[in-house]
């Protein structure tokens, strides 16, 4: 069992910052990638930023320069340091992650989402 859990959204001015935060806990022998998704109002999910088990990360064109992914393996935490946010930043935030509770079984897992909200 594995779940993983966002925190630090919430409602913010343009040009603000925030810092949101997932973790995951439960059977958990490994993880490989961490990401976070967002999706907006009347719209799919969109890739946000992924980072690997080794640090390699990506963004998505409209968040790069302005978010950063981190990650700290001995917490199994994925953070994500929004700045400069844009009212059209504001979405649900989802992070995931492929997890392994053993050696040869591995799933993507998602979180429950945090609202971030982004004011003009």
């Amino acid at each position: 069992q594995v779940q993983l859990v966002e925190s630090g959204g919430g409602l913010v001015q343009a040009g603000g910052s925030l810092r949101l935060s997932c973790a995951a806990s439960g059977i958990i022998f490994s993880i490989s990638n961490m990401g976070w998704y967002r999706q907006a109002p009347g719209t799919q999910r969109e890739f946000v930023a992924i980072i690997t088990s080794s640090g390699s990360t990506n963004y998505a064109d409209s968040v790069k320069g302005r978010f950063t992914i981190s990650r700290d393996n001995a917490k199994n935490t994925v953070d994500l340091q929004i700045n400069s946010l844009k009212p059209e930043d504001t979405a649900v935030y989802y992070c995931n992650a492929d997890i392994s509770p053993d050696n040869w079984n591995q799933r993507l897992h998602w979180g429950q989402g945090t609202q971030v909200t982004v004011s003009s």
